[in-house]
Protein backbone atom coordinates (compact mmCIF):
# COMPACT_ATOMS: atom_id res chain seq x y z
CA UNK A 1 0.00 0.00 0.00
CA UNK A 2 1.18 3.60 -0.75
CA UNK A 3 2.99 5.39 2.06
CA UNK A 4 0.01 7.38 3.98
CA UNK A 5 -2.47 4.65 3.29
CA UNK A 6 -2.94 3.85 6.59
CA UNK A 7 -3.00 7.15 8.18
CA UNK A 8 -5.92 7.70 5.51
CA UNK A 9 -7.87 4.92 7.67
CA UNK A 10 -6.94 5.93 10.56
CA UNK A 11 -8.47 9.47 9.98
CA UNK A 12 -11.82 8.19 7.83
CA UNK A 13 -12.29 5.78 10.87
CA UNK A 14 -12.08 8.77 13.43
CA UNK A 15 -14.29 10.89 10.94
CA UNK A 16 -16.99 8.37 10.27
CA UNK A 17 -16.68 7.17 14.63
CA UNK A 18 -17.98 10.51 15.42
CA UNK A 19 -20.56 10.48 12.12
CA UNK A 20 -22.58 7.44 13.62
CA UNK A 21 -22.28 8.23 17.16
CA UNK A 22 -23.45 11.77 16.17
CA UNK A 23 -26.98 9.98 14.43
CA UNK A 24 -27.58 8.11 17.81
CA UNK A 25 -27.09 11.15 19.81
CA UNK A 26 -29.11 13.78 17.50
CA UNK A 27 -32.12 10.54 17.78
CA UNK A 28 -32.14 10.78 21.59
CA UNK A 29 -31.80 14.35 21.22
CA UNK A 30 -35.26 14.49 19.71
CA UNK A 31 -37.21 12.05 21.86
CA UNK A 32 -35.61 14.56 24.45
CA UNK A 33 -36.85 17.58 22.87
CA UNK A 34 -40.16 16.08 22.40
CA UNK A 35 -40.24 15.87 18.92
CA UNK A 36 -42.34 12.84 17.12
CA UNK A 37 -40.43 9.49 16.09
CA UNK A 38 -41.11 9.82 12.47
CA UNK A 39 -38.94 12.93 12.23
CA UNK A 40 -36.15 10.86 13.44
CA UNK A 41 -35.00 9.12 9.83
CA UNK A 42 -35.19 13.24 8.74
CA UNK A 43 -32.10 13.65 10.81
CA UNK A 44 -30.26 11.15 7.97
CA UNK A 45 -32.60 12.88 5.21
CA UNK A 46 -31.09 15.96 6.00
CA UNK A 47 -27.52 14.59 6.37
CA UNK A 48 -27.81 13.30 3.40
CA UNK A 49 -29.32 15.91 1.63
CA UNK A 50 -26.34 17.76 0.54
CA UNK A 51 -24.79 14.63 -1.20
CA UNK A 52 -27.54 14.93 -3.98
CA UNK A 53 -27.84 19.13 -4.11
CA UNK A 54 -23.98 19.30 -4.46
CA UNK A 55 -23.67 16.44 -7.18
CA UNK A 56 -22.32 18.84 -9.55
CA UNK A 57 -19.85 20.74 -6.96
CA UNK A 58 -17.94 18.40 -5.19
CA UNK A 59 -16.57 16.32 -7.80
CA UNK A 60 -14.68 19.20 -9.46
CA UNK A 61 -14.19 20.55 -5.90
CA UNK A 62 -12.08 17.28 -4.93
CA UNK A 63 -10.03 17.54 -8.32
CA UNK A 64 -9.10 20.96 -7.64
CA UNK A 65 -7.33 21.15 -4.52
CA UNK A 66 -5.09 18.82 -2.22
CA UNK A 67 -7.26 16.11 -0.86
CA UNK A 68 -5.87 15.99 2.25
CA UNK A 69 -6.26 19.29 3.31
CA UNK A 70 -9.71 19.36 2.12
CA UNK A 71 -10.57 16.56 4.07
CA UNK A 72 -9.39 17.97 7.21
CA UNK A 73 -11.04 21.44 6.74
CA UNK A 74 -14.42 19.25 6.14
CA UNK A 75 -13.47 17.58 9.59
CA UNK A 76 -13.11 21.32 10.81
CA UNK A 77 -16.66 21.65 8.80
CA UNK A 78 -18.55 18.68 10.49
CA UNK A 79 -17.35 20.39 13.97
CA UNK A 80 -19.33 23.66 13.75
CA UNK A 81 -22.71 21.58 12.67
CA UNK A 82 -22.20 19.91 16.42
CA UNK A 83 -21.83 23.03 17.76
CA UNK A 84 -24.98 24.46 15.89
CA UNK A 85 -26.75 21.35 17.71
CA UNK A 86 -25.24 22.47 20.88
CA UNK A 87 -26.22 25.78 20.80
CA UNK A 88 -30.04 25.14 20.19
CA UNK A 89 -30.04 25.67 16.57
CA UNK A 90 -32.75 23.40 14.82
CA UNK A 91 -31.55 20.02 14.56
CA UNK A 92 -31.81 19.64 10.67
CA UNK A 93 -29.64 22.85 10.35
CA UNK A 94 -26.47 21.32 12.47
CA UNK A 95 -27.01 17.75 10.48
CA UNK A 96 -27.62 19.46 7.53
CA UNK A 97 -23.94 21.28 7.74
CA UNK A 98 -22.37 18.22 8.92
CA UNK A 99 -23.72 16.43 5.79
CA UNK A 100 -22.32 19.18 3.44
CA UNK A 101 -19.12 18.51 5.14
CA UNK A 102 -19.55 14.69 4.20
CA UNK A 103 -20.54 15.29 0.78
CA UNK A 104 -17.00 16.27 -0.11
CA UNK A 105 -15.02 14.31 2.48
CA UNK A 106 -16.33 11.01 0.94
CA UNK A 107 -15.83 11.46 -2.91
CA UNK A 108 -11.96 13.17 -1.52
CA UNK A 109 -11.07 9.65 0.62
CA UNK A 110 -12.21 7.71 -2.35
CA UNK A 111 -10.55 9.47 -5.05
CA UNK A 112 -7.21 9.86 -3.14
CA UNK A 113 -7.50 5.98 -3.07
CA UNK A 114 -8.46 5.46 -6.44
CA UNK A 115 -5.46 7.56 -7.80
CA UNK A 116 -2.89 6.08 -4.94
CA UNK A 117 -3.35 2.27 -5.67
CA UNK A 118 -2.76 0.47 -8.69
CA UNK A 119 -5.71 -1.41 -10.31
CA UNK A 120 -4.52 -5.14 -9.05
CA UNK A 121 -4.66 -3.66 -5.29
CA UNK A 122 -7.81 -2.14 -5.44
CA UNK A 123 -10.15 -4.25 -4.12
CA UNK A 124 -7.68 -5.05 -1.41
CA UNK A 125 -8.00 -1.05 -0.71
CA UNK A 126 -11.63 -1.08 -1.06
CA UNK A 127 -11.90 -3.76 1.87
CA UNK A 128 -9.69 -1.95 4.28
CA UNK A 129 -11.53 1.26 3.72
CA UNK A 130 -14.58 -0.76 3.99
CA UNK A 131 -13.46 -2.30 7.24
CA UNK A 132 -12.51 1.33 8.73
CA UNK A 133 -16.32 2.53 7.53
CA UNK A 134 -18.10 -0.38 8.89
CA UNK A 135 -15.54 -0.76 12.35
CA UNK A 136 -16.69 3.01 12.23
CA UNK A 137 -20.00 2.06 12.50
CA UNK A 138 -19.91 -0.52 14.76
CA UNK A 139 -18.11 1.20 17.52
CA UNK A 140 -19.84 4.45 16.34
CA UNK A 141 -23.15 3.37 17.41
CA UNK A 142 -21.83 1.61 20.86
CA UNK A 143 -20.01 5.36 21.60
CA UNK A 144 -23.61 6.91 20.56
CA UNK A 145 -25.80 4.10 22.48
CA UNK A 146 -22.73 4.81 25.26
CA UNK A 147 -23.36 8.66 25.60
CA UNK A 148 -26.74 8.96 25.41
CA UNK A 149 -26.56 7.54 29.10
CA UNK A 150 -22.87 9.49 29.96
CA UNK A 151 -25.00 12.01 32.06
CA UNK A 152 -25.86 9.47 34.43
CA UNK A 153 -22.29 9.41 35.87
CA UNK A 154 -21.80 12.26 38.38
CA UNK A 155 -18.88 13.89 37.17
CA UNK A 156 -20.38 14.03 33.97
CA UNK A 157 -23.68 15.68 35.34
CA UNK A 158 -21.90 18.08 37.15
CA UNK A 159 -19.73 18.89 33.76
CA UNK A 160 -22.69 19.27 31.77
CA UNK A 161 -24.30 21.58 35.03
CA UNK A 162 -21.19 23.73 34.66
CA UNK A 163 -21.73 24.45 31.13
CA UNK A 164 -25.15 25.57 31.65
CA UNK A 165 -23.70 27.89 34.02
CA UNK A 166 -21.26 29.04 31.94
CA UNK A 167 -23.30 29.55 28.94
CA UNK A 168 -26.55 29.54 29.28
CA UNK A 169 -27.82 30.12 25.80
CA UNK A 170 -26.93 26.85 25.05
CA UNK A 171 -29.45 24.36 24.32
CA UNK A 172 -31.16 22.87 27.45
CA UNK A 173 -30.24 19.26 27.04
CA UNK A 174 -28.36 16.46 28.80
CA UNK A 175 -25.62 15.99 25.93
CA UNK A 176 -23.58 19.16 26.15
CA UNK A 177 -20.78 16.90 26.93
CA UNK A 178 -21.27 14.13 24.77
CA UNK A 179 -21.23 16.87 22.16
CA UNK A 180 -18.12 18.38 23.05
CA UNK A 181 -16.75 14.69 22.96
CA UNK A 182 -17.82 14.59 19.63
CA UNK A 183 -16.28 17.84 18.50
CA UNK A 184 -12.84 16.47 20.15
CA UNK A 185 -12.94 13.31 17.91
CA UNK A 186 -13.69 15.66 14.89
CA UNK A 187 -10.28 17.64 15.43
CA UNK A 188 -8.36 14.60 15.68
CA UNK A 189 -9.13 13.30 12.85
CA UNK A 190 -8.94 16.73 11.09
CA UNK A 191 -5.10 16.76 12.16
CA UNK A 192 -4.83 13.32 11.21
CA UNK A 193 -5.81 14.52 7.40
CA UNK A 194 -3.73 17.29 7.22
CA UNK A 195 -0.82 15.08 7.78
CA UNK A 196 -1.37 13.01 4.08
CA UNK A 197 0.78 14.76 1.88
CA UNK A 198 2.43 12.04 0.57
CA UNK A 199 -0.42 10.06 -0.76
CA UNK A 200 -1.51 13.71 -2.70
CA UNK A 201 1.94 14.53 -3.91
CA UNK A 202 1.81 13.05 -7.52
CA UNK A 203 -1.96 14.06 -8.20
CA UNK A 204 -2.84 16.10 -11.15
CA UNK A 205 -4.85 19.14 -10.09
CA UNK A 206 -7.95 20.22 -12.37
CA UNK A 207 -8.89 24.00 -12.70
CA UNK A 208 -11.99 24.84 -10.54
CA UNK A 209 -14.14 26.91 -13.45
CA UNK A 210 -18.11 27.92 -13.84
CA UNK A 211 -17.85 25.42 -16.22
CA UNK A 212 -16.82 22.16 -14.73
CA UNK A 213 -19.53 22.64 -12.09
CA UNK A 214 -22.67 22.91 -13.99
CA UNK A 215 -25.46 20.13 -13.90
CA UNK A 216 -25.24 20.20 -17.79
CA UNK A 217 -21.47 18.72 -17.67
CA UNK A 218 -22.53 16.81 -14.15
CA UNK A 219 -25.44 15.26 -16.31
CA UNK A 220 -23.01 14.16 -18.85
CA UNK A 221 -20.88 12.62 -16.36
CA UNK A 222 -23.71 10.82 -15.07
CA UNK A 223 -24.48 9.02 -18.33
CA UNK A 224 -21.25 8.12 -19.19
CA UNK A 225 -20.81 6.28 -16.43
CA UNK A 226 -24.91 4.59 -16.07
CA UNK A 227 -24.06 3.57 -20.08
CA UNK A 228 -20.84 1.95 -19.28
CA UNK A 229 -21.42 -1.88 -19.33
CA UNK A 230 -19.63 -2.80 -16.06
CA UNK A 231 -19.77 0.58 -14.44
CA UNK A 232 -23.13 1.08 -15.19
CA UNK A 233 -23.90 -2.59 -13.53
CA UNK A 234 -22.09 -1.64 -10.30
CA UNK A 235 -23.68 1.49 -10.09
CA UNK A 236 -27.09 0.05 -10.30
CA UNK A 237 -26.11 -2.41 -7.60
CA UNK A 238 -25.04 -0.10 -5.17
CA UNK A 239 -27.30 2.44 -5.77
CA UNK A 240 -29.53 0.41 -4.60
CA UNK A 241 -28.12 -1.45 -1.91
CA UNK A 242 -27.20 1.79 -0.02
CA UNK A 243 -30.74 2.66 -0.26
CA UNK A 244 -31.82 -0.25 1.95
CA UNK A 245 -28.89 0.18 3.81
CA UNK A 246 -30.00 3.52 5.21
CA UNK A 247 -33.40 2.40 6.04
CA UNK A 248 -32.08 -1.35 8.04
CA UNK A 249 -30.37 1.39 10.47
CA UNK A 250 -33.49 2.64 11.35
CA UNK A 251 -35.55 -0.75 10.95
CA UNK A 252 -33.53 -2.36 13.10
CA UNK A 253 -34.09 0.12 15.96
CA UNK A 254 -38.06 -0.35 15.23
CA UNK A 255 -37.21 -4.07 15.54
CA UNK A 256 -35.64 -3.99 18.42
CA UNK A 257 -38.37 -1.25 20.62
CA UNK A 258 -41.20 -2.81 19.36
CA UNK A 259 -40.63 -6.53 19.36
CA UNK A 260 -38.25 -7.19 21.71
CA UNK A 261 -38.57 -4.06 24.42
CA UNK A 262 -35.31 -2.74 24.00
CA UNK A 263 -34.51 0.55 24.48
CA UNK A 264 -32.61 3.11 22.29
CA UNK A 265 -29.42 2.43 23.46
CA UNK A 266 -29.69 -1.37 23.40
CA UNK A 267 -31.07 -1.11 20.28
CA UNK A 268 -27.77 0.74 18.77
CA UNK A 269 -26.03 -2.33 19.71
CA UNK A 270 -28.24 -4.92 17.66
CA UNK A 271 -27.06 -2.50 14.73
CA UNK A 272 -23.41 -3.02 15.62
CA UNK A 273 -24.10 -6.85 14.92
CA UNK A 274 -24.70 -5.89 11.56
CA UNK A 275 -22.10 -3.85 11.53
CA UNK A 276 -19.42 -6.99 12.76
CA UNK A 277 -21.28 -8.55 9.38
CA UNK A 278 -19.89 -6.21 7.03
CA UNK A 279 -16.84 -6.60 8.29
CA UNK A 280 -16.78 -10.51 8.06
CA UNK A 281 -17.71 -10.23 4.68
CA UNK A 282 -15.56 -7.36 3.35
CA UNK A 283 -12.68 -9.04 4.77
CA UNK A 284 -13.62 -12.78 2.77
CA UNK A 285 -14.69 -10.51 -0.34
CA UNK A 286 -10.87 -9.41 -0.68
CA UNK A 287 -9.86 -12.59 -0.40
CA UNK A 288 -12.44 -14.27 -3.49
CA UNK A 289 -13.04 -11.51 -5.56
CA UNK A 290 -11.16 -9.26 -8.04
CA UNK A 291 -12.12 -6.34 -10.24
CA UNK A 292 -13.39 -8.16 -12.89
CA UNK A 293 -14.77 -10.93 -10.96
CA UNK A 294 -17.44 -8.65 -9.19
CA UNK A 295 -20.45 -9.84 -10.85
CA UNK A 296 -20.08 -13.15 -9.33
CA UNK A 297 -20.80 -11.27 -5.76
CA UNK A 298 -24.59 -11.03 -7.18
CA UNK A 299 -26.24 -14.08 -5.50
CA UNK A 300 -25.55 -12.22 -1.76
CA UNK A 301 -27.89 -9.77 -2.43
CA UNK A 302 -30.50 -12.46 -2.98
CA UNK A 303 -29.49 -13.83 0.67
CA UNK A 304 -29.75 -10.03 1.93
CA UNK A 305 -33.48 -10.18 0.57
CA UNK A 306 -34.31 -13.40 2.14
CA UNK A 307 -32.90 -12.04 5.56
CA UNK A 308 -35.25 -8.99 5.68
CA UNK A 309 -39.03 -10.16 6.55
CA UNK A 310 -37.10 -12.93 8.31
CA UNK A 311 -35.93 -10.64 10.71
CA UNK A 312 -39.84 -8.71 10.87
CA UNK A 313 -41.07 -12.35 11.86
CA UNK A 314 -38.89 -13.08 14.50
CA UNK A 315 -39.51 -12.10 18.04
CA UNK A 316 -36.56 -13.93 19.37
CA UNK A 317 -33.10 -11.89 20.36
CA UNK A 318 -31.03 -15.46 19.85
CA UNK A 319 -32.19 -15.90 16.65
CA UNK A 320 -31.95 -11.96 15.82
CA UNK A 321 -28.29 -11.79 16.46
CA UNK A 322 -26.92 -14.38 13.59
CA UNK A 323 -29.40 -12.72 11.10
CA UNK A 324 -28.50 -9.30 11.73
CA UNK A 325 -24.52 -10.78 11.93
CA UNK A 326 -25.43 -12.91 8.40
CA UNK A 327 -27.05 -10.04 6.97
CA UNK A 328 -24.32 -7.59 7.61
CA UNK A 329 -22.00 -10.31 6.06
CA UNK A 330 -23.81 -10.51 2.60
CA UNK A 331 -23.84 -6.87 2.30
CA UNK A 332 -20.25 -6.74 2.92
CA UNK A 333 -19.63 -9.40 -0.11
CA UNK A 334 -22.11 -7.71 -2.41
CA UNK A 335 -20.46 -3.63 -2.02
CA UNK A 336 -16.79 -4.46 -1.70
CA UNK A 337 -16.28 -5.96 -4.93
CA UNK A 338 -19.13 -3.87 -7.04
CA UNK A 339 -17.43 -0.43 -4.55
CA UNK A 340 -13.88 -1.44 -6.34
CA UNK A 341 -15.13 -2.04 -9.89
CA UNK A 342 -17.00 0.75 -10.00
CA UNK A 343 -14.02 3.04 -9.35
CA UNK A 344 -12.13 1.39 -11.31
CA UNK A 345 -14.58 2.22 -14.36
CA UNK A 346 -15.17 5.73 -13.57
CA UNK A 347 -11.45 6.56 -13.08
CA UNK A 348 -11.33 5.16 -16.45
CA UNK A 349 -14.21 7.08 -18.06
CA UNK A 350 -14.31 10.20 -15.79
CA UNK A 351 -11.89 11.70 -13.30
CA UNK A 352 -11.95 9.87 -10.18
CA UNK A 353 -13.47 13.03 -8.13
CA UNK A 354 -16.13 13.45 -10.85
CA UNK A 355 -16.63 9.14 -11.03
CA UNK A 356 -17.46 9.31 -7.12
CA UNK A 357 -19.86 12.02 -7.15
CA UNK A 358 -21.59 10.94 -9.78
CA UNK A 359 -21.19 7.51 -7.59
CA UNK A 360 -22.25 9.49 -4.33
CA UNK A 361 -25.07 11.43 -6.16
CA UNK A 362 -26.62 8.13 -7.21
CA UNK A 363 -26.38 6.37 -4.02
CA UNK A 364 -27.66 9.23 -1.69
CA UNK A 365 -30.16 10.09 -4.05
CA UNK A 366 -31.14 6.28 -3.07
CA UNK A 367 -31.08 6.87 0.60
CA UNK A 368 -33.13 10.21 0.34
CA UNK A 369 -36.25 8.57 -1.60
CA UNK A 370 -35.91 5.02 0.81
CA UNK A 371 -35.54 7.06 3.84
CA UNK A 372 -38.83 9.51 2.58
CA UNK A 373 -41.07 6.54 2.47
CA UNK A 374 -39.76 4.97 5.42
CA UNK A 375 -40.86 8.20 7.22
CA UNK A 376 -44.26 8.39 5.38
CA UNK A 377 -44.93 4.31 6.30
CA UNK A 378 -43.76 4.96 9.82
CA UNK A 379 -46.21 8.07 10.16
CA UNK A 380 -48.89 6.35 8.89
CA UNK A 381 -47.89 3.05 11.58
CA UNK A 382 -47.66 0.40 8.96
CA UNK A 383 -46.33 -3.30 10.52
CA UNK A 384 -42.55 -3.73 10.54
CA UNK A 385 -43.35 -6.88 8.01
CA UNK A 386 -44.87 -5.12 5.11
CA UNK A 387 -41.44 -2.14 5.45
CA UNK A 388 -39.30 -5.54 5.14
CA UNK A 389 -41.19 -6.71 1.79
CA UNK A 390 -41.14 -3.76 0.41
CA UNK A 391 -37.17 -3.23 1.32
CA UNK A 392 -36.98 -6.84 -0.58
CA UNK A 393 -37.32 -4.98 -3.85
CA UNK A 394 -34.68 -3.02 -4.29
CA UNK A 395 -32.32 -5.70 -3.29
CA UNK A 396 -34.23 -8.20 -5.97
CA UNK A 397 -33.64 -5.57 -8.61
CA UNK A 398 -30.33 -5.33 -8.21
CA UNK A 399 -30.08 -9.05 -8.54
CA UNK A 400 -31.96 -9.23 -11.67
CA UNK A 401 -29.50 -8.46 -14.15
CA UNK A 402 -27.24 -11.38 -12.38
CA UNK A 403 -30.31 -13.51 -12.29
CA UNK A 404 -31.48 -12.76 -16.30
CA UNK A 405 -27.43 -13.47 -17.72
CA UNK A 406 -28.32 -16.99 -15.61
CA UNK A 407 -31.48 -17.93 -17.35
CA UNK A 408 -30.61 -17.03 -20.20
CA UNK A 409 -27.36 -19.34 -20.22
CA UNK A 410 -29.75 -22.11 -18.99
CA UNK A 411 -32.18 -21.87 -21.49
CA UNK A 412 -29.11 -21.61 -24.09
CA UNK A 413 -27.61 -24.91 -23.21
Amino acid sequence: MPKGFYLLILAQFASGLADNALMILGIYFLQEQGYPGWWSPLLKFSFTLSYVALASVVGPVVDAFVKGRLMACMNLLKLVGVGLLLCGVQPFVGFALAGLAAAVYAPAKYALVTQSVPPALLVKANAWLEVSVVMAVLLGVVLGGWLTGWHAHAEVLAAGAALQTAAPWLAQTQLGPALLFLCMIYLVSACMNAGLHAMDAQQVRHALTWQSIQWALFWKNNRQLWADPMGGLSLYVTTLSWGVGAVLQFAVLTWAQSKVGLNLQQGAYLQALVAVGVIFGAVLAASVFQIFTARKAMPWGLLLAALLPSLALTTSLWWAVPMLILAGCAGGMLLVPMNALLQHRGQKILTSGRSIAVQGFNENLSVLIMLGIYSILVAWQVPLLPVMLLLMLPLLAAAMPWCQKIWQQAFAR
